[in-house]
């Protein structure tokens, strides 16, 4: 009988002149979610990726949005990928590859996940220049190149179709979360192994 996997689990810090943000992260939880930012739009999709991604997760985020939200939103993307990097610690045992499909009314979007070691992001998500509720939509491939290159994972972000600006980002958030858990999931038939020919992530 093999052993029960321990909880994985992380808390990361950053503060610069432009930001302050704390996240800690479960990935083994049931997807509940303390999320505070200055910016309630991204405040609402972290805790759908939280909901969907089954993570445990709270984000406590300050910025300059007076300035503008990039920094903010950068930021927040930056520590949460060091935070699953350093949760997945030597990642054995998980299943490495996730994809998910996720529509929403008349939107359908695609996210593929490799947790490989090597930064990627693959980004066709044509919405760039439009904005929701404030928040600017081409913050959302610079969210989540920082968050893909902080995890040390490939990701491919792919928008089918859609018009609702709403659905399309809910859509990217829910969709990546749902890969992210599959991806991050660990198998006991595997336990202890990497999911790698080469024997290294």
């Amino acid at each position: 009988m093999s052993e029960p996997f321990t909880p994985r689990q992380a808390r990361v810090e950053r503060k610069t002149k432009e930001t302050e943000v704390v996240v800690t992260l479960g990935l083994d939880g049931t997807g509940t979610s303390k999320v505070v930012t200055p910016i309630p739009f991204f405040t609402h999709m972290l805790e759908a990726w939280a909901k969907h991604g089954l993570l445990d997760l709270a984000v406590a985020a300050t910025g300059d949005v007076e300035v503008d939200i990039h920094h903010t939103v950068e930021d927040v993307g930056i520590v949460l990928g060091q935070a699953l990097r350093k949760a997945l610690g030597d990642k054995r045992s998980i299943v490495r590859y996730g994809t998910a499909f996720v529509p929403m009314d008349e939107a359908l979007l695609q996210a593929s996940i490799d947790v490989s070691g090597r930064p990627f992001l693959v980004w066709s998500v044509p919405v760039a220049r439009a904005r929701v509720a404030g928040f600017d939509l081409d913050m959302l491939q610079e969210f989540f190149r920082a968050f893909a290159f902080n995890a040390e994972m490939t990701l491919h972000v792919t928008m089918h179709y859609g018009h609702n600006l709403h659905h399309v980002a809910e859509a990217v958030f829910k969709a990546v979360g749902r890969a992210l858990a599959e991806a991050t999931r660990r198998d006991p038939r595997i336990s202890g192994l990497l999911p790698s020919t080469k024997g290294a992530l």
